[in-house]
C-alpha cells in the first residue's frame, strides 16, 4: 500500500472514530449516573429532531418549558438538517449509538419498526402516564403494528387549501370568508375558472409546481376520495396503481395543468402565494405559520377540496419513538416517554407551527381555539390518508414522482404515467 492510500485510510478511520465518539456521548448506553441520571438527580435524555426554521424554534421553546417545569428530567436536543436526518439516524442505530428519543415520521416507520430498530411501547406506556385513548384514532393507527404501539404521535400535517380572499371575492366565489363551489371535479374547475377570468395575467388561479412531489400529494388526496380508490399494491405486493380510479383522479390533476388553471413552469408555489401571485394554493399545513406573518396577505385556509365521494387528503405525522439499544436503561426509557407524552399533551404549543395536534382534547382547548386558521382545517386529521406501509415506500415515491413530472411537463399522458409508475414500483420493490 503506498503512502497516499495509507493517509486516506487513516483519515477515514479517524472520521469514523470521531463520529461514533460523538454519538456515544449522547447515547443512552452510557448514562452519567448508575441510575441513568446526570449525577445531580435528574435523568438526562437525548432527543433527536429534524426540525429547522419555525418548527425548530417552536420545538426548542417546548423543550425549554419542559426542562424548566420538570425537576427530574433534563432533555437535550440534537437538531439535524432534515435532508440528513434519517441517514444519520440509521447510522447511529446500526452502531448501537441511537438517542433516547427520536422523531420518526409515520411514513418512515415501515423502514424501522419491522427491522427491530424501535422499542414496542405498551409495556412502558402506562408507567409513564400515557393513555392511548387521548389520541385521534386515525393518527394513532399510523403508529400501530401488529396491534402494538411503537411511537407516540405528535401531530398530523396534511394537505389543505389556502386562498387569497381578495381574489376570490373579486371572482364572486367567496361567502362568509369561505370559498364557494360545488363539491365535484366540475365545481372545483369552475371555481378556478371564475378566478382566472378576473385576476391579472401574472396571477395563478392555482399554484402547483410541475416538479417535485406536491402534485403527487394532491393526486393521492383526490384518488382516496373515490370509492374504491387508494390501492397502491395488490395482495401479493405487486404494483396496483394503474387502475380506473387512479386514472380518473390523475386525468383531473392533469386537466388543471393542460387548461393552464395551474400555469406552466412554476417552481416555488409557496412564494407565489406569499407574494400574492397565486389565488389558491394546495400545500401542507406547515405553511400557516409563515403565511400569517406576511404583512398584507389576507388569506384563508380550508381542508383539501372534496371533489369526489368522500373527504380525503394526503398527510404524514411526526411521531416520537424509542430507539432500541443493546443495553436498555429503564429510567431513561420512562423519562423519554414522560417527555414525549408531555409534548403531545401540550400540542397547542406545537400547533403554532401549523400542525394539527394528535391529542383530541387539545383541539377543544381555549388556547387552540384562540389561534387563527388552525380550527379551520383541524378536521383533516379525521380523514388523512397515509402512504402504504412498505419499507421502500420512500424510494418508490421518488421514482413515481419522476413519471408524474413527465406528465406535468406535457411529455406523456396520464394513462402512460400510471403504466410506467407500476413498472418503476415493481422494479424498486423487486417484484
Amino acid at each position: 500500500m503506498n503512502k497516499t492510500k495509507i493517509i486516506k485510510l487513516s483519515t477515514l478511520l479517524l472520521s469514523v472514530i470521531v463520529f461514533l465518539s460523538a454519538c456515544a456521548a449522547q447515547s443512552s448506553t452510557a448514562p452519567e449516573g448508575s441510575d441513568g441520571s446526570d449525577g445531580g438527580g435528574k435523568t438526562k435524555i437525548t432527543f433527536w429532531t429534524p426540525f429547522s426554521g419555525g418548527d425548530g424554534e417552536f420545538m426548542t421553546a417546548m423543550i425549554g418549558k419542559f426542562n424548566a417545569e420538570n425537576a427530574d428530567i433534563q432533555v437535550e436536543q440534537l437538531s439535524n438538517r432534515s435532508e440528513d436526518y434519517y441517514t444519520k439516524l440509521q447510522t447511529a442505530l446500526a452502531s448501537d449509538q441511537g438517542p433516547d428519543l427520536a422523531v420518526l415520521h409515520s411514513s418512515r416507520m415501515p423502514q424501522y419498526v419491522p427491522s427491530g430498530y424501535m422499542s414496542e411501547l405498551d409495556g412502558l406506556a402506562a408507567e409513564a402516564g400515557v393513555n392511548w385513548s387521548d389520541f385521534n384514532p386515525t393518527i394513532l393507527d399510523s403508529t400501530i403494528y401488529d396491534g402494538k404501539h411503537y411511537s407516540i404521535p405528535l401531530d398530523t400535517h396534511a394537505m389543505v387549501m389556502y386562498y387569497n380572499k381578495k381574489y376570490l371575492e373579486e371572482a364572486g366565489v367567496l361567502k362568509d370568508g369561505k370559498p364557494v363551489y360545488e363539491p365535484s371535479p366540475e365545481g372545483f374547475t369552475n371555481l378556478l375558472t371564475a378566478i382566472k377570468n378576473v385576476v391579472p395575467a401574472d396571477v395563478a388561479p392555482l399554484a402547483q409546481p410541475n416538479v417535485r412531489i406536491d402534485s403527487y400529494w394532491m393526486f393521492w388526496g383526490f384518488y382516496n376520495q373515490l370509492t374504491g380508490g387508494g390501492n397502491f399494491y395488490d395482495e401479493s405486493g405487486k404494483a396496483a396503481l394503474n387502475n380506473p380510479q387512479a386514472l380518473q383522479a390523475l386525468e383531473y390533476v392533469n386537466s388543471l395543468y393542460t387548461s393552464k388553471l395551474i400555469p406552466p413552469n412554476i417552481n416555488d408555489a409557496v412564494k407565489m402565494f406569499q407574494d400574492q401571485k397565486a389565488a389558491v394554493l394546495i400545500t401542507g399545513v406547515w405553511s400557516t405559520g409563515s403565511f400569517e406573518n406576511i404583512e398584507g396577505l389576507d388569506f384563508g385556509v380550508v381542508p383539501m377540496p372534496q371533489i369526489y365521494d368522500q373527504p380525503a387528503t394526503w398527510g404524514d405525522s411526526h411521531t416520537l419513538a424509542l430507539p432500541k439499544h443493546s443495553k436498555e436503561d429503564p429510567a431513561k426509557q420512562k423519562a423519554a416517554l414522560v417527555f414525549a407524552n408531555w409534548l403531545a399533551q401540550n400540542g397547542e404549543m406545537w400547533a403554532k407551527a401549523g400542525h394539527i395536534p394528535s391529542v383530541t382534547k387539545v383541539l377543544d382547548s381555549e388556547a387552540f381555539k384562540a389561534m387563527d386558521y388552525r380550527s379551520d382545517y383541524a378536521q383533516s386529521a379525521d380523514f388523512v390518508k397515509y402512504w402504504p406501509r412498505h419499507d421502500k415506500q420512500g424510494q418508490v415515491n421518488d421514482n413515481v414522482v419522476k413519471e408524474f413530472e413527465k406528465m406535468m411537463m406535457g411529455k406523456q399522458d396520464p394513462a402512460t404515467t400510471l403504466q410506467k409508475a407500476d413498472e418503476v414500483i415493481n422494479k424498486t420493490t423487486g417484484n
